[in-house]
């Protein structure tokens, strides 16, 4: 497997989850960056991540939002390779990977994770979920 980085994001009406992440040449996936920003600071925090690392291509997820995300992009920085995909159980998945990253405490700990709504936004969680489909089936 070739090296490969790639932004991927979570576009939303008010917010977008941000993913930089980095599949090396064994196949492993490197998390570099990831935030949740406001939507119409998308633009400035893609600068942002390209000053961590250079990305080859833009995955945005084909949800709510995702017209006026890579309207933006387009018009910001045109040069930029953009892949529009599913988001199918994006956020189910990204729920629970939100619980395996983050400590369970007090009555949390009870009750299984999956019957769990974290209490914070998970869009960057969503944001690494779409690298990854996208990195290990291509």
């Amino acid at each position: 497997m070739n090296e490969k980085t790639v932004l991927a994001i979570d576009p939303g009406s008010s917010k977008c989850g941000m993913a930089l992440v980095k599949r090396t040449g064994q196949g492993k996936i490197d998390v570099l960056w990831r935030n949740i920003v406001p939507t119409l600071d998308i633009v400035a925090k893609m600068h942002e991540a390209a000053s961590v690392h250079l990305f080859e291509l833009v995955i945005i997820g084909g949800g709510t939002y995702s017209n006026q995300v890579v309207s933006s992009i387009r018009s910001e920085a045109p040069g930029v390779a953009i892949l529009v995909v599913d988001e199918r159980d994006t956020t189910l998945h990204a729920r629970e990977r939100y619980w395996v990253n983050t400590k369970r405490h007090g009555w949390r700990r009870l009750l299984p994770a999956t019957l769990q709504v974290p209490p914070e936004p998970v869009d960057d969680f969503v944001a690494l979920i779409l690298a990854e489909r996208v990195l290990l089936h291509s």
